[in-house]
């Protein structure tokens, strides 16, 4: 479900206790709902009475879903196309069946290149994925059945893609492989998170035995010798490429961690699925964890390698190849390429979709291999993730047991989390601000600071410990 625009101010009322129930509502009383407000804000005057909304449809009609508002079936070299309604400014328009095809990918580019030459006014934005086309739209300059029957056009006009050719960057960047920013992410997440996730204590060895590889040196050579086609951009954050090998036989499979880490270092080179993602902040994530590379996002340096006002260094159909170099020589080129001072070794290749397929053809014994090794791997780690489930697993101590109150200043968990440090030891002094508990909880860290100034008289947490909003931390002899 998705929040009608003008209904969207009740959610910033919203607090804590408050209940919220939904209801669903149609296209065309979201629209009168939002004209309602525009001529309200218009006339500077107090919003007058709604219309009225009557009880919307669910029942699909036509389609499989009420939500599905229009679908192709499959017909020639066209795929099966579906048009969601997502909320009252968007449509997801969603090609073929739910499998990673470059056909699919490359239809969803004609398509915006389409709607460019030809353009639909109300259209604000269009957001490609894999394969799908979101479409960010105006509703008051342009009706949802209106834009649904532009698409419906544009679409019949599209050009068979089989035989599609586009011009493609080949990115080359240095990489180090299980650098110590990837296994401090780890370690931070063993201590803190989930220290007996299938996935510790090291990625890399969970990469090679989830995709049935001998030797854990074939993760890194398969990881240089692959070249990632970049299919989306800001997965993640701040323009992280979600990329896929073009050679299936590079695709690693991976599952995703649960739940998600808290913290990755900017520059972190991670595989999710068979995605590479290139995180381009400090942030949370889910990737399984190889390696680092250089900042793929930079706002203020001007640089060639930077399109003017695109702080962004990837562009979708960029190819990007990893090449090792040594952490030290990372860490001197990361700086030097953030400063504009080092740039980067870009080429420009012509990649043929109709090659592409008959390589595909030709290779396709050697493919198969692969995937059924790789299945057959991946089977066999979730069978082991279940038995260990069934088998207890020992608790990490006893409870720290609260005997006696003691004089002073109680300081509370302000949420519900993990305690990942403990800043302070009993009967050290503080001051006033200064930080005593980081706990993280949902991706997010909180500092807890100590509010008062004086000496810590007893501690009730520790790391890796479980707290509930209001649960004592420690207590502070004021000064």
């Amino acid at each position: 479900v998705t929040i009608a625009k003008a209904e969207l101010w009740k959610l910033g009322q919203a607090k804590p206790g408050d209940r919220i129930r939904f209801k669903p509502i149609s296209f065309d009383d979201a629209l009168s709902l939002e004209r309602a407000h525009d001529k309200a804000i218009a006339d500077l005057a107090p919003l007058a009475s709604l219309p009225p909304c009557r009880p919307a449809e669910l029942e699909p009609i036509t389609t499989v879903s009420a939500t599905v508002l229009a679908a192709l079936a499959p017909e020639g070299d066209r795929p099966a196309v579906a048009y969601r309604q997502a909320g009252d400014r968007y449509i997801l328009l969603e090609y073929g069946p739910n499998e990673l095809d470059l056909r699919s990918r490359f239809r969803v580019r004609a398509l915006m290149e389409e709607l460019r030459n030809n353009p639909v006014q109300g259209v604000l934005e269009l957001s490609p994925g894999v394969r799908s086309l979101q479409i960010n739209y105006d509703s008051r300059v342009i009706h949802q059945k209106e834009l649904l029957d532009a698409l419906l056009r544009a679409e019949s006009r599209l050009p068979s893609v089989d035989t599609m050719k586009v011009t493609t960057r080949v990115v080359h960047l240095p990489m180090t492989f299980e650098d110590s920013g990837v296994l401090d992410a780890i370690r931070r997440y063993r201590e803190t998170v989930r220290p007996t996730a299938p996935w510790l204590p090291s990625n890399i060895d969970f990469i090679q035995r989830i995709n049935g590889l001998a030797r854990r040196e074939e993760v890194a050579d398969i990881v240089f010798q692959a070249s990632y086609m970049v299919l989306g951009l800001g997965d993640v954050y701040l323009g992280a490429p979600c990329a896929v090998p073009v050679d299936p036989r590079h695709r690693l499979l991976t599952s995703k961690y649960n739940p998600a880490r808290t913290f990755t270092a900017e520059g972190t080179v991670g595989i999710g699925g068979i995605y590479m993602c290139i995180y381009g902040m400090d942030s949370p994530g889910g990737y399984q964890l190889v390696g680092r590379t250089l900042p793929i996002w930079n706002k203020f340096v001007k640089s060639p390698v930077f399109a003017p006002g695109e702080p962004w260094l990837l562009r979708f159909f960029d190819q990007v190849r990893f090449y090792p170099v040594e952490e030290t020589e990372l860490t001197r080129l990361r700086d030097d390429f953030r400063a504009g001072r080092a740039t980067i070794r870009i080429e420009e290749e012509i990649f043929d979709l109709g090659a592409y397929h008959a390589f595909l053809d030709r290779e396709s014994d050697s493919i198969a291999a692969f995937r059924a090794r790789q299945q057959a791997a991946f089977r066999e780690e979730v069978a082991r993730w279940h038995a260990d489930e069934a088998i207890p697993q020992p608790g990490d101590g006893e409870e720290i047991e609260v005997t006696e109150e003691i004089d002073g200043h109680l300081v509370t968990s302000h949420m519900h989390g993990n305690v990942w440090k403990v800043l302070v030891e009993e009967g050290q002094t503080i001051s006033a601000g200064s930080a005593v508990v980081i706990l993280e909880a949902m991706k997010t860290e909180l500092t807890i600071a100590a509010p008062v100034a004086g000496i810590v008289r007893a501690l009730y947490c520790r790391p890796g410990r479980l707290v509930a909003t209001g649960d004592r931390l420690l207590v502070i002899e004021a000064a």
